[in-house]
């Protein structure tokens, strides 16, 4: 590497050093600058500018640390710790409270990723209303006397009322789990949250799944 490049790798290293005052290894340095140096010239400045007495260095076993010099800051007395130690502390009650939030959002987000989509439920939607109405139509005609279905035919029958109340439980579940991932961040009981919404539940209607 040339000369320049050095010199362009150790006033960043240092610029940055002297900006954080924070201790840092010279792979910390390289990925905090976005990599703007390469691994090696940032490793070289680091103990260049230990050398030279820019730096600091300390060393913990196998590891490397490299800081500011304290000498060049001024001293910091009890009363502007204390208001840092505050301010820290304000800061991390804020930090735990949008990552509770980040947690409550991804859970909403995975219940809805995990649910079918309103095309998806018109579509079955207007599958199962053809379907009711052709059963529909061929009750009534047994009720007058038609003719007795055939044991192909009631066999589909039983097989198409075991798939639905299979979807049915299924789409229930999903519904749940949805909800359930919401009433983890609402605060009120479970009856407002679906009072606010609309949800009618089946035992609204003193419904159950049949059994299959």
């Amino acid at each position: 590497m040339s000369k320049g490049k050095d010199a362009q790798a150790c006033k960043g290293v240092l610029d940055y050093l002297n900006r954080q005052n924070r201790p840092y290894s010279a792979i910390d340095i390289f990925n905090n600058l976005h990599k703007e140096y390469g691994k090696t010239a940032v490793e070289k400045a680091c103990e260049t500018l230990s050398e030279e007495g820019k730096i600091s260095k300390k060393i913990y076993g196998k590891q490397k640390v490299f800081v500011a010099l304290q000498s060049q800051f001024p001293d910091v007395d009890d009363t502007e710790m204390k208001e840092m130690d505050q301010k820290v502390a304000i800061l991390s009650e804020q930090v735990q409270v949008k990552q509770e939030e980040v947690r409550k959002l991804e859970g909403e987000i995975k219940g809805f990723n995990s649910s079918i989509s309103t095309e998806e439920a018109q579509k079955l939607t207007r599958e199962l209303d053809h379907e009711n109405q052709t059963l529909s139509l061929k009750i009534a005609k047994l009720k007058e006397g038609g003719n007795v279905i055939s044991p192909q035919e009631k066999e589909r029958v039983y097989s198409s009322r075991t798939k639905y109340v299979k979807e049915w439980r299924k789409r229930k579940r999903m519904g749940n789990d949805i909800l359930g991932a919401i009433l983890e961040g609402y605060p009120k009981t479970k009856k407002q949250l679906y009072e606010e919404i609309g949800v009618e539940t089946d035992e609204d209607y003193n419904v159950a799944i049949p059994e299959i």
